[in-house]
């Protein structure tokens, strides 16, 4: 009888620990690297679904993909309520580094500047890019080289 509730218990807590495994680590990108958190809040979130989440990571792929040259990176939400934005290089020199990811989120905060939502929230000249994920209620966004490291930003309002 003790081995049967010993086994339940370790079978349990295997369950447990794989559900809280990220199942797109591996498979979309490396192992996590990195981690920030970040916590600012600008306003309060107006509405925002899962429609909204996947409609936004559409409108970049579908801007990229209608400029002349080939797309450097791939974005798209996936997960429960696709809450999390997975953003991977596809050369080799894009990401190379963390900084040079980040240069390329302040180039997106600086293109979605005109973004109609953004200025509707007043955002237009102190936004960012997190901020706007965290508008749309993302829990966490993932950027990677594809090859050797993955930087998390997990959204964490207070």
């Amino acid at each position: 009888m003790r081995i049967m509730i010993a086994l339940f218990f370790i079978c349990s807590a295997n369950i447990a620990m794989a559900q809280s495994i990220d199942t797109y680590e591996e498979y979309y990108y490396p192992k996590i690297t990195s981690q920030e958190v970040f916590s600012r809040v600008l306003l309060i979130p107006p509405k925002s679904d899962k429609d909204v989440r996947i409609g936004f990571a559409t409108s970049i792929t579908q801007a990229q993909l209608a400029a002349p040259e080939s797309p450097r990176f791939v974005i798209f939400a996936k997960g429960k309520e696709a809450k999390k934005l997975i953003i991977i290089a596809l050369d080799d020199n894009i990401f190379k580094t963390l900084y040079r990811a980040r240069a390329l989120l302040a180039q997106l905060t600086s293109n979605l500047r005109g973004n109609k939502f953004l200025s509707k929230q007043n955002l237009t000249d102190e936004g960012t890019f997190y901020d706007l994920l965290q508008l749309m209620q993302f829990e966490s966004l993932v950027i990677s080289d594809g090859e050797t490291w993955s930087h998390e930003v997990v959204f964490a309002p207070e």
